[in-house]
């Protein structure tokens, strides 16, 4: 019973992790997680400029200082006052030290911009073949999806039978129509047909002396060619008479 239980457990939890695992919308997130991916590091390496830009400053003031720091301890030597001279010398020293630990600074500050901005264009390269490796997969997928449907429609279509329903109609229709074609064949072989011509020749041989007659009686031929058909109206006449 338990195990019954357990299987039936792990088929749901089956049936609900394939229907979740669904390609299309896994690589449509994977595309838009890529995307929110820009933005944090625009910023990161928008920070390294920062930092690069605070030291540059940092560089200047400090090579400024300097500078003024020099020229006082030149002056001060020129006017005999070693002492202050040697005041200004101490400072002048201490910024040097300051200044080249900046410059330090800023050397690999430049490097780390250098390379977050190698990084990003690497990332943003990336970025872009694998969101067009994704759109063309996500239309693979929709293509085979639309395919399993038309081929899903076709499976029904055949197991409804229709297509088997379809073939034996039109057999029994052709054979219906040979049936009725073969008693046609039979029913005409059993007419007489030679009666049918003698009568219709007769029937064309009566037209004609008919024809032949109202020539005569129009004038149109001599009373010789019509006087047959004419004996044979005057000898129906006598006959329907004495009837």
């Amino acid at each position: 019973m338990w195990s019954r239980f357990t299987r039936m457990i792990r088929s749901f939890v089956g049936f609900f992790v394939s229907a979740a695992e669904n390609p299309e919308i896994i690589l449509e997130q994977n595309i838009r997680d890529m995307n929110d991916q820009v933005p944090a590091m625009n910023e990161s390496i928008a920070m390294v400029k920062a930092n690069v830009t605070l030291l540059e400053k940092e560089e200047s003031k400090y090579k400024t200082e300097t500078a003024d720091l020099a020229g006082k301890v030149k002056a001060a030597i020129q006017a005999g006052r070693d002492d202050i001279a040697g005041n200004y010398a101490i400072q002048l020293e201490q910024l040097r030290s300051a200044l080249a630990r900046t410059q330090g600074q800023l050397t690999t500050a430049r490097a780390a911009f250098e390379k977050a901005n190698t990084v990003k264009q690497a990332f943003l390269r990336e970025k872009e073949r694998k969101t067009q490796e994704a759109m063309n997969a996500i239309r693979d997928y929709r293509r085979s999806q639309w395919q399993k449907k038309v081929a899903d429609a076709m499976e029904q279509f055949q197991v409804a039978g229709i297509s088997q329903t379809h073939d034996e109609m039109v057999q029994k229709i052709e054979q219906s129509t040979a049936v009725n074609e073969a008693r046609m064949e039979m029913a005409l072989g059993n007419v007489d047909q030679q009666k049918f011509q003698i009568e219709e020749e007769a029937e064309k041989m009566r037209a004609s002396e008919l024809v032949k007659q109202f020539k005569a009686e129009m004038g149109l031929i001599s009373p010789e060619a019509g006087a047959p058909a004419a004996e044979k109206t005057i000898g129906v006449k006598e006959a329907e008479k004495t009837s």
